[in-house]
């Protein structure tokens, strides 16, 4: 089996599932601290700052951990507005986690901005919805931060922030340009980050559809566990399968 110099890890349905803790998920951490593998964990969530994310590892999964190893959608959004150079200005659909981000570099403009940025909004509101319309339509760069339909949680499935872009898309007739996995944007800046030839890493997630993916389409190896969205008896109809498939990550063999 080969063996991969780093690890880039998805969060949700992989390290735990909403509030709840998936036991193999902190122990696959602990056991990649203890061999001193560099590791970072991608995830499209963009409603915790990474500081947060951090706190939140510790205090609700006993996984100690730097700020350094977590990289969001929030960041690779922020990054990619600053090589986008459009302007200074930003109307952003989204919480704390995302808001105090790209409002901590632009300006909020609510009539026309240079910027719309789409992620989850757990107080979403029809005049939100307005706004961004409105503003896209005047020619606003159509930004969303992942392309989520779905979050694995306690409760279920429920509405990702891909469900939000796709209301948006659809009003407006403009597709978002999407940062978060499984697209390029956020792939490059996470590779560039740990400092890892391709080859030698692996991705680790729970989604087909945006971890899986996320390294099909990016040259990168991948490690399908079924925790989260994408199920057993989902695997074997798989378009291109991934690399390695585990229903626990006590399975896998570092």
């Amino acid at each position: 089996m080969t063996q991969y110099k780093g690890y880039l890890i998805d969060l949700d349905g992989t390290i735990y599932l909403g509030e709840d803790r998936i036991e193999a998920g902190t122990r696959f951490v602990k056991r990649l601290q203890e061999k001193n593998i560099p590791h970072l964990f991608v995830t499209n969530n963009t409603t915790k700052t990474p500081a947060q994310v951090q706190e939140r590892l510790q205090e609700k999964f006993g996984i100690m951990t730097s700020e350094e190893t977590i990289y969001t959608a929030t960041l690779a959004t922020l990054e990619y507005m600053d090589d986008m150079a459009k302007g200074e200005t930003a109307y952003v659909i989204g919480e704390s986690g995302l808001k105090s981000a790209i409002y901590g570099s632009y300006q909020r403009d609510t009539e026309n901005p240079a910027y719309v940025v789409v992620g989850l909004d757990n107080d979403l509101t029809y005049e939100k919805l307005t706004l961004a319309t409105l503003a896209i339509a005047k020619g606003a760069m159509f930004i969303g931060t992942n392309p989520d339909l779905n979050i694995p949680t306690e409760r279920g499935l429920l509405p990702g922030a891909g469900s939000i872009n796709k209301l948006l898309e659809v009003a407006t007739r403009v597709k978002p340009i999407f940062i978060g996995k499984p697209n390029a944007i956020i792939m490059n800046k996470a590779v560039e980050r740990i400092g890892i030839a391709r080859r030698d890493l692996l991705m680790v997630g729970d989604n087909y559809l945006t971890d899986i993916r996320a390294g099909i389409d990016n040259d990168i190896d991948t490690l399908l566990v079924t925790t989260g969205f994408t199920k057993a008896e989902e695997v074997p109809n798989l378009p291109i399968a991934p690399t390695h498939v585990v229903a626990s990550l006590d399975d896998w063999e570092i």
